[in-house]
């Protein structure tokens, strides 16, 4: 990684989180626990992919049809994320996998 692909990226984020601040408080709120989720178990790709700017997305959506944020996830955030990562691959499964075993195997 060269440091114009750094300074770059520090770039994208900082957008990325003026867009966050510029979401009312509920749904800003509601952004900072899913993103805390997400950094916790959440897929490889998080801070590179579509995920999070998704969900930016999403939400001005919601705000400029006038819905509430929990109109548009429901009351269960953290399941609400685990829908949206169901199909990445997550650290966790990385981990596994360099163990060499699957999920629920023992190892021996």
């Amino acid at each position: 990684m060269s440091v114009r692909d750094i300074i770059e990226g520090k770039k994208q984020w900082r957008a990325h989180m003026a867009r966050v601040k510029a979401l009312p408080p509920d749904y800003r709120i509601v952004y900072q626990e899913m993103q805390k989720y997400l950094f916790k178990v959440g897929p490889v790709d998080l801070p590179d992919g579509p995920l999070l700017p998704g969900i930016v997305d999403f939400f001005e959506e919601g705000v400029a049809e006038g819905k509430g944020v929990l109109e548009l996830i429901g009351t269960d955030v953290a399941a609400f994320c685990d829908d949206l990562i169901k199909d990445s691959p997550t650290h966790a499964d990385v981990y596994r996998e360099s163990l060499g075993g699957a999920p629920g195997a023992d190892g021996k």
